[in-house]
């Protein structure tokens, strides 16, 4: 038996042909989960803050990083503006199962819900996501 290609252009590689011939791929499927409303702990001690803080808007997305290693808590996860200026980190009392979720290789990030001004201290209200 001889194998015949037909070509009705119902096939999948043209269900990716848009306009000139050019082959258009579709992204994957990206959303945000929600996991967890905390704030971010330690911008007092955050060096020329004054300097970060008027682009903390309400839904910014900051970054989370590791670090393992931190001197002060093993589950340490640190809090960067997309530009890597660090704000702050994940508070102790929150963070363990977002360490263990990131060590898995899972993508963490947070978004600023609310900021307020108590005195020369700024808190940033912010929400824990899973990238998936």
């Amino acid at each position: 038996m001889d194998l015949q290609k037909i070509d009705k252009g119902n096939d999948l590689v043209s269900l990716f042909h848009q306009k000139g011939g050019e082959v258009d791929f579709a992204l994957p499927f990206e959303r945000d989960i929600f996991l967890f409303d905390t704030y971010v702990a330690g911008v007092m001690h955050v060096e020329n803050f004054e300097m970060i803080e008027p682009d903390l808007k309400n839904g910014v997305e900051l970054v989370f990083l590791r670090e393992p290693n931190n001197p002060y808590d093993a589950e340490a996860i640190m809090i960067q503006t997309q530009a890597g200026q660090k704000i702050g980190y994940v508070p102790k009392k929150d963070n363990v199962i977002f360490a263990r979720l990131m060590d898995a290789g899972k993508l963490l990030i947070g978004k600023i819900q609310e900021k307020t001004q108590k005195g020369k201290w700024t808190k940033i209200d912010i929400g824990i996501y899973l990238r998936d």
